[in-house]
Order: C-alpha cells, then sequence, then structure tokens
C-alpha cells in the first residue's frame, strides 16, 4: 500500500479582493512552484493539471498524455509587490521556452510551456514578454498563451513537493533546484 497521499486539496482563490491569479506551466512542476514560492509578493502556490480536457484527472492520466493537460503552477500573488512582468520574467527564466513539448529530460506534452493568462491585461503582457523574450534565441519560443480554464489541483503529495524533500522555499531563497522524481 502506497503511503502517498492521493488527496486532492481545494483549489486556491485570491484570499483578499487586492490580490490575483496566475497560471504558468514551464515543465515538471515542482521546480516551477518553488521558484516563486521564493518570490516576495507570492501568497500561495498549488501545483496541477489545465489546459486538456475537463474533467478531474490524476497525475498518471496525466503522464500518460491522454488527457492534453499541462503540469502547471496557480498562484495567488499581490501586484503591489510584485507585478504580472515581474512574474512572467521568473517564467521565462526558469525554462528554455524553445523545447516544445519537453523540458530537459522531462518528454510529453505535460511538460509544455504555456502562459495561462486570466485577464485581457495579462495576456497583453504576455504577448509583449514573448516578443521581446524571443530575440534572445534563435530557435522560435513554443510557449502557449492561452486562456485560463480550468485548474484541477494535484495529488496533495505533489504540493510543496520540493520544500517537504528538504529544499529552501524561503522568500528570496537563491540556492540552485534540484529535481527528483517520486
Amino acid at each position: 500500500m502506497s503511503s502517498k497521499d492521493v488527496s486532492i486539496p481545494p483549489v486556491i482563490q485570491t484570499s483578499r479582493g487586492d490580490t490575483q491569479l496566475a497560471t504558468f506551466a514551464a515543465g515538471c512542476f515542482w521546480s516551477v512552484e518553488l521558484v516563486f514560492q521564493r518570490k516576495d509578493g507570492v501568497l500561495q502556490t498549488q501545483v496541477g493539471y489545465t489546459g486538456g480536457r475537463e474533467g478531474k484527472t490524476t497525475y498518471d492520466e496525466v503522464c500518460s498524455g491522454t488527457t492534453g493537460h499541462a503540469e502547471a503552477v496557480r498562484l495567488e500573488y499581490d501586484p503591489k509587490v510584485i507585478s504580472y512582468t515581474d512574474l512572467l520574467t521568473v517564467f521565462w527564466n526558469k525554462h528554455n521556452p524553445t523545447q516544445g513539448n519537453r523540458q530537459g529530460n522531462d518528454v510529453g506534452s505535460q511538460y509544455r510551456s504555456a502562459i495561462f493568462y486570466h485577464t485581457d491585461e495579462q495576456k497583453q503582457l504576455a504577448e509583449a514578454s514573448k516578443a521581446e523574450r524571443q530575440t534572445k534565441y534563435e530557435q522560435p519560443i513554443t510557449t502557449e498563451i492561452v486562456p485560463a480554464g480550468t485548474f484541477y489541483a494535484a495529488e496533495a503529495y505533489h504540493q510543496a513537493y520540493l520544500e517537504k524533500g528538504g529544499q529552501c522555499a524561503a522568500k528570496g531563497c537563491s540556492d540552485a533546484i534540484a529535481c527528483y522524481g517520486i
């Protein structure tokens, strides 16, 4: 019998009227979550699945490639502390957006690069940042910029996975992030 907590936590929402949501996919969601956890102004993070077919799903189903979902991180942030433009910079710096359906050794559509925008302003900022970032690459950026649809929280054992494994999630921490399998 597995000791993993496969319960599904509730999907995070904004906790105050002056905060906003952002959702990013940039490969394995564990390291993406950790890089955002470390940023001042990011109030909470949650890993999960989005961008595919409607209906609850599991990690195993997403990894099978049959759901169309990406591993993603949904976060609540305070725009008075960290701007959406700053979050986009974190996103672009975290991964190679030219690799298509992969990041490093992780291969499959669930590892694609995507920005799931929650507002028209986020869409405009994402498109502008993608165009600016493209000037730094010879290969075309494959990042999708699409509306945020239904977000399905991943199983509890995936939440804050690298932090639970002993990696620093403190605000401002700059330790190297090591991603490892389950």
